[in-house]
């Protein structure tokens, strides 16, 4: 294999198959139409009053109720291309986890504007992806002046918050489910992390990456003060009592205390305008618990 040739294998793996295409801000050409992939921007769009532009959202596009009112273009990772632009938009704007890189690809050579967020788990993050929606469909002015009105008064609270909560470092566990056998907690440089940081806690199970299954003795060890668990993942149980009797989770501190919180997982991990809101509301819950 030549030099060249090599060098021309590794542009097509890196132009074809990288499903991560772009993240620049510009203005579209047209965003009178948009397919959304992704929940956090169907949200970034009602808080903007620019839903009138959705036409067709993914099955993580769950707020608010009326979001159902939509044709839906399945999951956010697993989508068609036919199914994408079946509504003809004339625009699309997907988290960076949409896919597969095969359907980005069909929806790029049609000409029609497509753009990927890159995703940065944080409170800077999220106003930097508000920042750059309402710059891609033109509504620069009107953005920044929502944002300075509605979303940094919480962020500063809840910076002034989680200050405090640093310095009695408060360990949270975040499990996603529990349905399949041990549970799948989120480790570092995960959705959850990011928000376990946001409240100014620290993750109990920072020494691994990503999601994983873990074991009872593991979580024993680890002594989580809180356990944070998406509304699903605590589904099979009619109340958090039960859980807190759970084999798994019985013997740390969260369940021997009754600190064990239950909310909706996009709320908490869809890194829109209501992680904000809820990152300073667990702020606040961890501040009573600690005191109590």
């Amino acid at each position: 294999m030549t030099k060249n040739f090599s060098i021309i294998l590794i542009l097509f793996f890196i132009i074809f198959l990288n499903p991560i295409y772009v993240n620049s801000c510009d203005r579209a050409y047209n965003p009178s139409k948009i397919t959304v992939a992704g929940g956090s921007i169907t949200e970034i769009l009602y808080f903007l009053e620019e839903q009138s532009k959705i036409v067709a959202v993914d099955l993580t596009s769950n707020f608010p109720e009326e979001t159902k009112k939509f044709p839906s273009i399945g999951y956010v990772r697993n989508l068609s291309a036919e199914g994408v632009l079946s509504l003809k938009p004339t625009l699309v704007i997907g988290e960076d986890d949409m896919g597969p890189p095969n359907v980005v690809n069909q929806i790029k050579k049609t000409g029609i504007d497509i753009v990927i967020l890159k995703e940065e788990h944080s409170s800077e993050g999220i106003i930097d992806k508000i920042k750059c929606v309402g710059e891609i469909i033109g509504e620069r002015e009107k953005t920044i002046e929502m944002i300075n009105n509605k979303i940094m008064p919480i962020k500063i609270e809840l910076d002034n918050l989680s200050e405090n909560i640093k310095n009695q470092d408060i360990k949270v566990m975040f499990i996603l489910t529990m349905d399949s056998g041990s549970p799948i907690i989120g480790g570092k440089d995960t959705s959850a992390d990011g928000l376990i940081e946001m409240i100014g806690a620290r993750n109990a199970f920072d020494s691994f990456e990503g999601w994983k299954p873990v074991g009872t003795e593991s979580i024993i060890d680890a002594a989580p003060d809180i356990i944070l668990i998406s509304n699903r993942g605590a589904h099979s149980y009619k109340n958090l009592d039960n859980m807190h009797n759970h084999p798994t989770v019985k013997y740390t501190p969260a369940a021997i205390n009754k600190n064990i919180i239950a909310l909706d997982g996009m709320q908490m991990l869809g890194f829109g305008p209501r992680t904000i809101e809820t990152a300073l509301y667990l702020s606040k819950k961890f501040q009573t618990i600690e005191n109590n």
